[in-house]
């Protein structure tokens, strides 16, 4: 995420040409897909998670008990 914000700062900056504006957008874009590639895989790990605990494999936590 440090990449990527580091990427938009340098392209706000103005500072680049073209060509080399290009070059930080492709990188930028290639930073956003593995973000969320690891999000997409976070949220399928939660969903089974919670799929588990739905059918019963997780207890509930009972203070009393």
């Amino acid at each position: 995420m440090d990449e990527l914000e580091s990427l938009v700062e340098t392209m706000e900056s103005g500072e680049l040409t073209l060509e080399a504006s290009l070059e930080h957008f492709e990188q930028g874009i290639k930073k956003v897909r593995q973000c969320q590639k690891a999000l997409d895989e976070a949220e399928q790990k939660v969903k089974i998670l919670l799929d588990d605990a739905e059918e019963g494999q997780l207890a509930e936590f009972d203070p009393d008990e």
